[in-house]
């Protein structure tokens, strides 16, 4: 049986792309490993911020928020908070004036997140536009409505080969043959290999990993009501989660696709740059992990069908962004994909367009 589309990645830009498409007619996912949202969309910082990332990232997470909203409980209040110390003015301008951010003052912030080390932190600006995205909630409804309108999406079916066919794609896993009419590649990181696998001109995609660590709540302090925390620059970050902290470094470095796990010596730097912002040391971590941030060349999204390949879609290069902006994108993807007149601005859909890239 030849579906009309078949998308290649489980995570959340896959997941959404199934639901939205889902209602035009039959649709099969090919997720590699044995659950869905396994890498990058799984070890997210599962915030909406609608206002951080280029102007094209912005536009499209502006533009997912009447989803987000609608959806009970999904959103819970978090906010967030830029901080500054000597010689990081023009950073921090350049960060709260890119973010929307009313500076506050240190002892005001100090008042919100009373470990902040006044000998250190020289600056502080807070908003309350961000909020914790429940992501499990976010992709079980997307993979729901996938399912109900008939989606078949395959677990454990890594992609071995891709063929053109006269009507289509044939793809072919160790469990089996797929057959489509159209391919969307929304494969993660490995965007470029299912590319080169298909024929397709790769575009150039760079995975970036970014590890993470989870620490006790510092000081033993209820960090439930703090806001998720910046060093200017984004030179690291804290946001608080189940009772614990999550602190990263930040970090992007180039990386070949894999199941990423975190470098111990990039997380120790991390989380001495997170120290010297506040009063209480770290002295254990619960967990750490990794994960791989996939940017375009120049890291916006790329939706839209392929120039010498029309019925290859790319849903790809999603970055730090791929929640936050998943219910335009996927949206956008659907219109396109089906000739469905878009919601979203010609900038906006050029912007993003893999045409940009020659």
């Amino acid at each position: 049986m030849t579906a009309d589309f078949l998308i290649i990645g489980g995570g959340i830009a896959g997941i959404s792309a199934a639901a939205r498409l889902s209602n035009h007619g039959s649709v099969t996912l090919l997720e590699a490993e044995t659950n869905l949202a396994h890498h990058a969309s799984g070890r997210s910082a599962a915030l909406y911020e609608p206002r951080y990332g280029l102007a094209p990232v912005v536009e499209l997470s502006l533009a997912s928020g009447d989803h987000f909203r609608a959806i009970p409980n999904l959103l819970s209040p978090r906010g967030l908070m830029i901080l500054g110390k000597a010689g990081e003015d023009a950073a921090f301008e350049h960060d709260i004036a890119d973010m929307e951010l009313p500076e506050i003052g240190v002892d005001a912030a100090r008042a919100i997140v009373p470990i902040l080390n006044p000998d250190v932190v020289t600056r502080a600006a807070k908003a309350d536009h961000a909020w914790d995205i429940d992501t499990d909630l976010l992709l079980q409804g997307f993979a729901r409505e996938a399912k109900t309108n008939g989606a078949q999406i395959l677990t454990g079916a890594r992609v071995t080969g891709i063929a053109k066919t006269a009507t289509g794609w044939r793809v072919s896993t160790a469990t089996g043959d797929h057959e489509a009419t159209t391919l969307i590649n929304a494969a993660g990181a490995w965007v470029d290999q299912i590319a080169a696998m298909a024929g397709v001109k790769p575009l150039g995609f760079t995975p970036n990993r970014r590890s993470m660590a989870r620490i006790p709540a510092p000081g033993g302090h209820d960090v439930s009501g703090w806001p998720m925390m910046f060093g200017c620059g984004e030179t690291w970050y804290a946001k608080p989660d189940a009772g614990a902290l999550i602190v990263s470094p930040a970090e992007e470095h180039p990386m070949d696709p894999h199941d990423a796990w975190a470098d111990d010596m990039v997380l120790a730097e991390g989380l001495a740059r997170y120290e010297e912002m506040v009063t209480e040391p770290v002295t254990r971590l619960i967990s750490n992990w990794a994960g791989l941030r996939t940017f375009s060349p120049d890291r916006s999204l790329v939706i839209g069908r392929d120039s010498a390949e029309p019925s290859f879609f790319w849903l790809a290069g999603q970055g730090g962004y791929g929640f936050q902006s998943s219910p335009a994108a996927s949206q956008l993807a659907a219109d396109l994909v089906t000739g469905a007149a878009p919601t979203l601005s010609e900038s906006l859909i050029a912007a993003l367009s893999p045409a940009r890239f020659g």
